[in-house]
């Protein structure tokens, strides 16, 4: 049935070969080069809308054929030979492909094809030239019904497919998207299936439309029921179907006797062989995505074999080319650089145990000046302290100057006199500057950790 936000729309026209019963409508049975089609009555005139298709394609050869299609087109097909229904149809098919035309291995597979009314679908390549979009998904022989779920909304066309192993009703995997999908304003929608020289049962069970709108726009519209008319009729195409396909089976019977109770082992397999196949084809899929892995990574570390040899014969091609002397500069540079480091926290520890000394004279002068009343006259010993206080403060002051001139000083130039700098006072604190060479000191001890981590890792890594 076509259920449609509320009212209900009945299949009809069941064409050659559908064969339609109280709980599925069988569109091709499994005898060779049978074709079935069953499409909605009333034309859809939806912006957004989404089918909901309950299915089940079952056989017992190894190999399906052909498959089983999904139509919303702009106007109801005939009998043909796209999945059982016509070519050159104007909207958009989704086909269930059962089976491996170009021998590619692909299938089977779900595939969307779009159309204007004028391109022939190409069956030896399992149209996938035309394919607007794609999924790998074994739907035959499964333990439960495949629900697939076709949506479009804004121009986007979705495909959800369950995987047949559960009756989890909203259990559904991601299949294909296909964007800017344009379709005509208003169409049928219908179901259609074929055989060839394979044959697989392709069992409809339920067929759900529904219009998406958005919350504040759907209307509130009353549950319809069937005409009683309608009910008698389809009852009645239904008894004639049921009868004229017994009148076949009983003409198929008498035409061939010799045939009956003959098992074929070669195209049909068990239910044990079946289930055996499937543990295998999941083994198999695994055992596809460990190489798959294997190669990544291997593909990995050749890239990085690669990245080393390039390094290595650049280093040595920069070698060779620079020369010696070249190589002797940029060591002499290096141990320069190494050894000014050393120069500066060998400085550094000096002006620190310079600084230590200077607050212990300065705090045993201010006990000595606490302990004669502090307003005497101040003896021999605290003057003495004083000035060793002063002599410190002027090595301190000369040290910085040293190194100031060293810094603006480049081996082999004259030293080039700097414009004067603004006036600033004469004394440089010393909270101030023992903060600065704090910071420095913990910035280079942390960029000689993380070097060192950078090339463990890289170690550790090759």
């Amino acid at each position: 049935m076509c259920q449609s936000h509320g009212f209900k729309a009945y299949l009809s026209f069941l064409w050659l070969d559908a064969i339609p019963s109280a709980e599925q409508v069988r569109l091709a049975p499994s005898l060779k080069s049978q074709r079935g089609s069953a499409w909605c009555k009333n034309k859809a005139s939806f912006n957004h809308w989404e089918v909901e298709v309950m299915f089940r394609v079952t056989g017992r050869g190894r190999m399906g054929a052909d498959g089983l299609a999904i139509w919303f087109t702009d106007a109801q097909g005939y009998l043909g030979p796209v999945y059982g229904s016509s070519d050159k149809w104007n909207g958009v098919g989704i086909f269930f492909d059962s089976f491996d035309n170009d021998g590619k291995k692909n299938n089977p597979a779900v595939i969307v094809v779009g159309n204007n009314g004028k391109n022939i679908y190409d069956h030896k390549q399992d149209g996938s030239t035309q394919a607007l979009g794609t999924c790998l998904r074994d739907f035959r022989n499964k333990p439960y019904p495949i629900r697939a779920k076709v949506t479009y909304y804004k121009k986007t066309l979705t495909v959800m497919i369950s995987n047949g192993f559960t009756a989890d009703k909203d259990d559904y995997e991601f299949c294909t998207k296909v964007d800017n999908m344009i379709i005509p304003a208003e169409g049928f929608f219908g179901l259609s299936a074929a055989t060839g020289t394979v044959a697989d049962d392709h069992d409809v069970f339920s067929f759900l439309l529904y219009q998406l709108m958005e919350p504040s726009q759907a209307p509130h519209l009353p549950e319809g029921e069937i005409p009683k008319e309608d009910q008698d009729k389809y009852q009645e195409e239904f008894h004639n179907f049921q009868q004229e396909i017994d009148r076949k089976k009983e003409e198929f019977q008498k035409e061939h006797p010799d045939v009956q109770g003959e098992p074929i082992d070669d195209l049909y397999e068990s239910v044990n062989d079946r289930e055996i196949r499937q543990v295998f084809e999941g083994q198999n899929q695994i055992h596809l995505e460990i190489k798959q892995l294997n190669r990544q990574l291997a593909m990995i570390l050749d890239e990085q074999r690669r990245y080393v040899t390039v390094v290595t014969d650049e280093i040595a091609k920069s070698g060779a080319n620079a020369g010696s002397a070249q190589l002797d500069v940029a060591n002499q540079q290096l141990g320069t650089i190494v050894s000014s480091q050393h120069d500066l926290l060998r400085n550094l520890n000096e002006f620190r145990n310079t600084f230590y000394e200077s607050l212990k004279h300065i705090g045993s002068a201010q006990q000595q000046q606490l302990q004669q009343g502090g307003g005497g006259v101040a003896t021999y010993e605290s003057i003495q302290h004083f000035n060793d206080i002063k002599e410190h403060l002027h090595s301190v002051r000369r040290d910085l100057e040293h190194l100031v001139q060293r810094g603006a000083q480049n081996p082999g130039e004259k030293v080039q006199k700097c414009p004067e700098a603004p006036s600033f006072p004469s004394c440089l604190s010393t909270v101030h500057f023992v903060i600065f060479i704090v910071v420095q000191s913990v910035l280079f001890l942390c960029y000689i950790m993380y070097k060192s981590q950078q090339e463990a890792a890289a170690k550790k890594f090759f």
